[in-house]
């Protein structure tokens, strides 16, 4: 999947900008371009970012092949010389971005563009379709396994996914965000990570009786018998049949790596809570239990405050398709040029909205954290050039409300940058992560949020604060509007 060439996975209005640059000969002119979003998904504190390996990916593989530039003079809309361009097309820009695993608030640039305008405004609509996607579903994940407390999670959604790159890569982002392990195999095979998965309702169905599908899918997997005991009565029928086929199995010696129960229906939780005694009972107390059916977050934190005796979660459409919040909502906006001499000239969009207002200029994140506990502070979003100090006093100002202060003392805090270059001058700098890699990443990454900013519900809010000069340019630039 990664040698595709998903060049024409493009807005029209892209191709239509470039020729409109192309003709007016500023294909040559340098910008920057700011890849953020404005709003956490699902209420969150927090989001996670994903999707720079098959962002990068896309860069490599990008070029207009000889189908591609046919098609579009098909089109009758581009001019021949124009087409002879995007025939030796190619990206030759500088990407920054924030790593994978990353945890990441509003406003920031997950990835920073520097290019000639055509390059820079090309890339658009492909960057923010992988970057918008995975970061969601690394997001709505990592809320799951929140909730779940400690317990595995498992990503069940292939067949509920918006089609298969949906499945495939919304099972990747699964894993970054927390999850054990992917039902989807090509993504295990892909991606090196683990898969699993016990059997469906119409594999008891296929038997004359129950506890013939229960022998039968013992004696294929035995050192993984996870059984399904809700396709017909699950306290009358289905766990007593699972408790007499492990009773055989420990009888016959055979010791099972994992093994026990799927609830699929019906009460979880005192459904859990009955078959948990009786497995007990029998003396199965190292047998799991599992669930699915529907479940989300919420849910999963309601049934463990009930008491359910759960502790193998399989999640499916509501994680495969954040399906309380389909869209990240991630943007793309001009944020400066570069004159012929290099001079950077800032570049604002005002909006009646003021959310929408957007930062000026070629920007950085500085991360703060507190130097004992290692916990998030707040993140600075400061000019390129801006220089802070461990070793000096730093006064965060609000930037909504800036007689609101945090003033921290010298050598309190520790300092980290967060963009890192990918491509400069169009090459690959960057070395890529596994799959494994990432997830161990994202999870160190959380445990330096406060539990407060973990909130399932209402979380506290992390400090994103324009530093002075930046501030000061913003309100300059909007004064100066205000003056036209």
């Amino acid at each position: 999947m990664s040698e595709r060439n998903l060049t024409l996975l493009t807005d029209l209005y892209q191709l239509t900008m470039m020729q409109g640059y192309y003709e007016n000969d500023v294909n040559n002119h340098e910008v920057v371009f700011d890849l953020f979003y404005r709003n956490n998904p699902s209420k969150n504190g927090y989001a996670i970012c994903a999707g720079l390996e098959q962002a990068i990916e896309y860069i490599e593989n990008l070029h207009f092949n000889e189908e591609d530039i046919t098609y579009l003079e098909s089109l009758k809309l581009f001019n021949r010389s124009f087409l002879d361009y995007l025939a030796n097309f190619k990206f030759t820009g500088d990407i920054d971005a924030i790593e994978e695993g990353t945890v990441v608030f509003p406003g920031e640039p997950l990835m920073r563009v520097k290019a000639p305008i055509l390059e820079a405004q090309f890339v658009e609509t492909a960057l923010l379709t992988i970057i918008n996607h995975q970061s969601l579903i690394a997001t709505k994940a990592a809320r799951v396994v929140r909730a779940a407390e400690g317990d595995a999670v498992l990503e069940f959604g292939l067949r509920r996914a918006q089609g298969p790159d949906a499945g495939v890569y919304g099972a990747r982002a699964a894993i970054i965000g927390g999850c054990t392990a992917t039902s989807n195999v090509l993504t295990g095979k892909l991606f090196d990570v683990p898969i699993a998965g016990t059997h469906a309702h119409s594999w008891v169905m296929s038997f004359e009786e129950e506890i013939e599908a229960f022998r039968a899918y013992a004696k294929l997997f035995p050192d993984k018998c996870i059984l399904l005991v809700d396709t017909y009565d699950t306290l009358e029928s289905g766990v007593p049949n699972a408790i007499k086929v492990f009773d055989e199995m420990k009888a016959a010696g055979i010791k099972s790596a994992s093994y026990g129960i799927r609830l699929d229906s019906g009460d979880l939780a005192y459904l859990s809570k009955r078959a948990r005694m009786m497995l007990d009972e029998a003396g199965h107390t190292d047998a799991i239990i599992s669930a699915s059916c529907d479940l989300d977050e919420l849910l999963i934190a309601d049934l463990k405050r009930q008491g359910a005796k759960i502790s193998l979660w399989g999640v499916g459409t509501n994680m495969i398709t954040s399906s309380d919040c389909p869209s990240f909502g991630g943007i793309y906006k001009l944020a400066a040029e570069i004159s012929k001499d290099g001079t950077v000239i800032p570049k604002i969009k005002i909006s009646d909205n003021p959310e929408k207002v957007t930062n000026p200029g070629i920007k950085k994140i500085v991360r703060v954290y507190d130097k004992k506990t290692y916990k998030m502070l707040a993140d600075i979003l400061a000019l390129e050039g801006e220089v802070f100090k461990e070793e000096e006093p730093l006064t965060l100002l609000e930037t909504k409300a800036r007689w609101k202060k945090m003033k921290l003392k010298p050598h309190t805090f520790v300092l980290r940058e967060l963009l890192v270059p990918i491509y400069r001058q169009g090459k690959k700098v960057y070395q890529n992560k596994t799959v494994k890699e990432i997830k161990t990443y994202a999870h160190t990454e959380l445990e330096t949020l406060w539990d407060e900013y973990k909130r399932l519900i209402n979380p506290q809010i992390m400090p994103v604060v324009l530093s002075d000069k930046l501030y000061e340019l913003r309100q300059k630039m909007l004064e100066d509007y205000k003056k036209d």
